[in-house]
């Protein structure tokens, strides 16, 4: 165990890198709580910046941007993993950054991130990496198909990704995809994906929460199911590799690991998200602490709050095709009429195809009744969008 770094109160300032919905609701969760909140955007768009106390709208690679947010935060954190490890290595040098410039570094790369899944145990799908088209080939022959190919780096939400099923010509596979490293993983038919929120502390304790089950539309999150319909010795299974994968990182803060649950009752270790993910908002409206609560007790030093489950609980993503025009928005009437739906909408300027615009939560007496909810109201915004 490691000595708890001293507390920093509210009143105090916390830096977010990064200026997108994770921020916007980390802000709003730091303002209830007194803390005020700085978000260097990155020169992105920010819808963040709209419940923040202040602002740096500049790239990650502003020297002046750098001296302003480190002279201000008290402390810092990430809402959004693909930020350039120099920036976060000049953050951390000068004030504390929650998650580690390491840990979020090995998060935002598919190979360092498979090699230490590996390194550490924790069970994953077979992959090898590739360079070239040779290599490419050989690993084809090494893993077998279907097979995924996917970038080493930035890739989320399905995009850098390619199955092959098996007769392609690895050099031309190779030379459209256009990367110079990339990462073949073995097709795993599983059963459903679970994921698990864990907040790890400076001391070594950890809070975990249930782990929920994902179903995707379009290889975007479409509905987490929680608690997730596996058994409690699955579940429990689940929790621990996530504690795992905490521990071996040394990570402090939230972070999301994600899972193939398999037909044989074994779990891999798909991805881990270095901060609040997708799969946890339904902690806003359904757990004691909220996941991005939970981020500002930890990387502020306070004890982590309760992940206890108050009502079961299911999660709809809000898409940018769920909206009749880009600016127009859809008619929440039968949302709000259910009195048990919560909504939150991120505040994004315009909604585009598949675009992350807000999600909304059904609490239920049981997990049925809430999917049941969800799914009506889904069909009832795809129709209209």
């Amino acid at each position: 165990m490691k000595n708890a770094s001293p507390v920093i109160p509210p009143g105090s300032v916390l830096g977010i890198l990064g200026g997108g919905q994770l921020g916007r609701m980390f802000c709003m969760e730091a303002r209830r709580m007194g803390y005020r909140t700085l978000v260097w955007t990155g020169g992105l768009e920010a819808p963040a910046i709209v419940v923040a106390d202040e602002s740096i709208d500049a790239p990650f690679d502003s020297p002046e941007a750098l001296e302003t947010f480190v002279t201000k935060a008290a402390v810092a954190t990430v809402e959004f993993e693909n930020i350039p490890r120099e920036t976060l290595e000049a953050v951390a040098a000068r004030i504390q950054l929650h998650p580690s410039p390491n840990a979020v570094a090995i998060c935002q790369h598919r190979e360092r991130e498979k090699a230490f899944l590996k390194a550490n145990g924790i069970p994953c799908a077979p992959f090898a990496v590739v360079a070239s088209a040779e290599e490419l080939a050989a690993a084809i022959q090494q893993i077998g198909t279907p097979a995924v190919l996917k970038t080493a780096a930035f890739g989320y939400d399905g995009k850098g990704q390619l199955k092959l099923e098996g007769g392609e010509d690895p050099a031309e596979v190779w030379t459209s995809f256009a990367t110079e490293r990339a990462v073949l993983e073995a097709f795993i038919p599983f059963e459903m994906e679970l994921s698990v929120m864990v907040a790890r502390s400076a001391d070594g304790s950890m809070a975990v929460y249930d782990p929920a089950e994902n179903r995707h539309r379009h290889h975007i999150l479409d509905l987490s199911i929680v608690p997730g319909r596996v058994s409690p010795a699955v579940a429990a299974e689940a929790k621990v590799i996530a504690c795992e994968v905490a521990e071996a990182l040394d990570y402090r803060g939230i972070m999301g690991v994600e899972f193939f649950y398999l037909s044989n009752g074994s779990l891999l270790v798909n991805e881990m998200a270095p901060r609040p993910h997708n799969s946890g908002h339904h902690t806003l409206d359904a757990c004691a602490t909220s996941q991005f609560e939970q981020q500002v007790r930890v990387i502020c030093g306070l004890p982590a709050g309760s992940t206890r489950l108050l009502s079961p609980v299911v999660m709809l993503n809000l898409l940018g095709d769920m909206w009749p025009g880009e600016t127009e928005p859809p008619d929440w009437t039968p949302l709000f009429a259910d009195s048990s739906a919560f909504l939150h909408l991120y505040g994004k300027r315009r909604a585009m195809g598949r675009r992350k615009m807000g999600h909304a939560n059904f609490l239920g007496s049981d997990t049925d009744e809430a999917l049941r909810r969800a799914q009506s109201i889904k069909t009832a915004l795809l129709r209209h969008g």
